[in-house]
């Protein structure tokens, strides 16, 4: 992996003249984060899942730790922010109908394809819906691309592929090559095929530019979504959202006359335009919705001379509650590394800034719900901010912190997005560390934590992950370690803090990174920007003054 120390010296000469003479005097220790990482991610706190007894002892357990730590209340006078949200179970027909003028073909639910709505209604139903095939389901203007290009798609049904054109070209310059762009996350095809009026939208999975198979999809197969609340101020929802196995896909163009493999070939290359495919669809989905309130909490150190500019540090506390059982028995997902960890962090991190020196701009430290349920937490906030956005200098966000022992690297989430990236270079090179860029770039990590809803309001947001290249053992080693959480931890109940397998030691240095980054920007006047080429950059620019 190719180490990255300075990225552009005459942007970080800029960011380093700016900054104060003040050094951080906080000194983290492993006592700052066991503790907190122990009680949060204990049987107690009953696997923190939003609308349950876990959120309320959470919530309050947060709201305690900043009041005994000295903090403000982050929202007026309290040290919470309703989040109104709904939760959605859709159970669909156990069939999807597809038929052209003389022929028809059945696909099973779960196993061909998973659907659910965002509607409200008990019953949503799809009748002979005209289908049209849209490419990859981007309209990106700074590509030169539009898949939506003279396509009426209104009341019809949208089958797009994952990820985006640049995806296997080894062309960074086209879109941004294997690295994806946000134009290739599934959130984003379900936007623009709403803005575009589409009835539903159906996505073809592939494995390899999903980043995930298809059992990842399967688990939301009859199980409740939340979304935020938004009866007052509803916007056009369409009929379903969706995805498809490529065996499914074939059937279907099969069905309509069409080479697979020639039309999904036409889809990656400048100047297509999507087609209709003279396929009718027919599916139902029950739909069961119930409203309730979760919370974001939030406190606050004001600062000294600049108390209107704010940088905002960020951890989600929810995980997935109680579920199924495990072989063990085990049914408490605890989520010790996903993210009690980070939610310690954001305690202890709390805790340096109220002990030292009072920083010249406002220090926020925001715990949002229901990230893993699809980051609508930071999503409510970055739609109602407590603090404006064109106050807010950055966004620092932490989701999972370092369990393996000291690293010599960290692993920039998104590498090129932003300036905040030169900022973490600045500092990894006074403790003698470096950057490397993210592993798998193609998994377009950078949309899937709560930094990216701050990023798409225009807020410069900067996530880094665990890095590889361990202190004593080197990178196969350190990779070694994170495949194994994958494989055997990841969002299981097993997911729990084990001092015999934890190290804190990298936790703490990457925690006292984590301050050093924000500490030095707090007493700074630099407003760190986009980096061109961001999908981010024109919407900073659109509200900020030159």
């Amino acid at each position: 992996m190719k180490k990255t120390r300075i990225v552009t010296f005459v942007a970080l000469a800029a960011l380093s003249a700016c900054q104060a003479p003040q050094k951080p005097n906080y000194k983290f220790q492993v006592s700052d984060l066991e503790p907190n990482l122990i009680t949060l991610s204990s049987d107690e706190f009953m696997g923190r899942m939003p609308f349950t007894e876990g959120e309320s002892i959470t919530t309050s357990f947060l709201e305690s730790e900043f009041k005994a730590l000295g903090l403000e209340p982050g929202n007026g006078d309290s040290y919470f922010q309703d989040v109104p949200m709904v939760s959605i179970v859709s159970k669909p027909s156990g069939t999807m109908e597809l038929k052209n003028s003389g022929t028809s073909v059945s696909l099973e639910g779960f196993k061909d394809f998973v659907i659910w709505t965002q509607k409200t209604d008990s019953l949503v139903e799809v009748k002979d819906a005209e289908v049209v095939f849209a490419g990859f389901g981007i309209v990106a203007p700074e590509y030169g691309w539009n898949d939506y290009q003279g396509l009426d798609v209104k009341g019809k049904i949208v089958v797009v592929l994952v990820n985006d054109p640049g995806f296997g070209t080894e062309d960074s310059t086209f879109f941004k090559g294997n690295t994806m762009t946000y134009y290739g996350r599934w959130t984003y095809k379900y936007e623009e095929a709403a803005r575009q009026g589409a009835l539903g939208c159906l996505i073809v999975h592939n494995t390899i530019p999903a980043g995930y198979g298809f059992n990842v999809i399967q688990g939301k197969h009859n199980a409740p979504i939340l979304y935020l609340d938004d009866r007052g101020n509803e916007a056009y929802k369409m009929g379903f959202e969706g995805w498809i196995t490529l065996p499914s896909a074939k059937k279907l163009f099969d069905l309509a006359g069409m080479n697979d493999g020639e039309l999904l070939a036409k889809a990656r290359k400048t100047g297509f335009q999507g087609i209709p495919l003279g396929v009718n669809l027919s599916a139902t989905i029950q739909v069961t919705a119930e409203y309730n309130v979760s919370q974001n909490v939030v406190a606050k150190v004001t600062g000294k001379t600049k108390p209107e500019e704010v940088i905002v540090y960020s951890a989600h506390w929810d995980h997935f509650g109680i579920g199924k059982p495990d072989e063990t028995g085990d049914s408490i997902y605890n989520g010790a590394l996903d993210n009690a960890s980070g939610t310690a962090a954001l305690i202890a991190l709390a805790k340096a800034f109220k002990a030292d020196a009072q920083p010249d701009r406002t220090v926020v430290f925001l715990s949002v719900t229901a990230e893993e349920q699809g980051l609508w937490g930071s999503a409510y906030y970055a739609q109602n901010p407590i603090y404006p956005k064109e106050k807010t200098v950055a966004n620092i966000n932490m989701d999972g912190i370092n369990p393996y022992g000291k690293m010599k690297d960290v692993s920039i989430i998104g590498s090129g997005q932003s300036e905040m990236e030169d900022l973490l270079n600045v500092e990894l090179e006074k403790l003698g560390r470096y950057s490397a860029p993210e592993p798998n770039p193609v998994a377009g990590y950078y949309f899937r934590s709560d930094h990216f809803n701050f990023a798409k309001i225009g807020i410069p947001a900067l996530y880094f992950g665990t890095g590889i290249d361990h202190f004593e053992k080197g990178k196969e080693y350190g990779k070694q370690l994170q495949d194994d959480y994958v494989a055997n931890y990841y969002h299981k109940p097993n997911e729990e803090y084990d001092p015999a397998r934890w190290n804190l030691d990298g936790a703490v240095d990457d925690v006292q990174l984590l301050y050093n980054v924000g500490r030095s920007l707090a007493n700074s006047d630099k407003w760190p920007g986009w980096k061109e080429g961001s999908e981010f950059k024109a919407v900073r620019d659109s509200y900020m003054k030159k």
